[in-house]
């Protein structure tokens, strides 16, 4: 039987950036990040935000995904994330089991123009990479997903 695990969301974080640093030299950032579905109630549409807990990991020798979240990312940002989901579980301080699914982000691309055209920038990170591919956590969404170009959308023409 076979099994797939993978999330895209496109939303805005709750939160800044919060990163700690693992003695191996790794690294983590974690962030809110919310999103909207659209129901119908009376004949309205309305939006009902679900509020997630997002993780970047810098993994691999060229991975540098929590480095580049904690530096671009800010309360409010709106971008487009890629990853899976994992169940988290714990138990509290009173003897309570508790868990909680997050989403370990995989692939980050940002949205809002103002922070797009700094990546862009000489100095900046562009989405293709320099020299040798595509850099982890940046390369474009797969064919006919609709989210190849979103520089020229603007946040009007989003539900959110």
């Amino acid at each position: 039987m076979a099994n797939l695990n993978k999330v895209m969301f496109i939303g805005r974080l709750t939160r800044d950036v919060e990163s700690r640093a693992f003695s191996n030299g790794g690294k983590v950032a974690k962030f809110g990040f919310a999103v909207n579905n659209r129901t119908r109630k009376d004949g309205q549409w309305v939006d009902e935000p679900v509020f997630l807990n997002v993780e970047a990991f810098n993994r691999g020798e060229s991975g540098t995904l929590a480095d580049r979240c904690e530096r671009f990312l800010r309360k409010g940002s709106q971008c487009y994330i890629e990853g899976h989901l994992v169940l988290d579980q714990w138990t509290a301080q009173n003897g309570e089991k508790r868990s909680q699914i997050k989403v370990v982000m995989e692939r980050l691309e940002l949205l809002d123009g103002r922070q797009s055209d700094e990546l862009r920038a000489p100095g900046g990170f562009s989405r293709g990479g320099s020299g040798s591919g595509k850099e982890e956590g940046y390369d474009s969404p797969p064919s006919g997903s609709g989210f190849e170009d979103r520089s020229s959308v603007s946040d009007s023409d989003l539900p959110f």
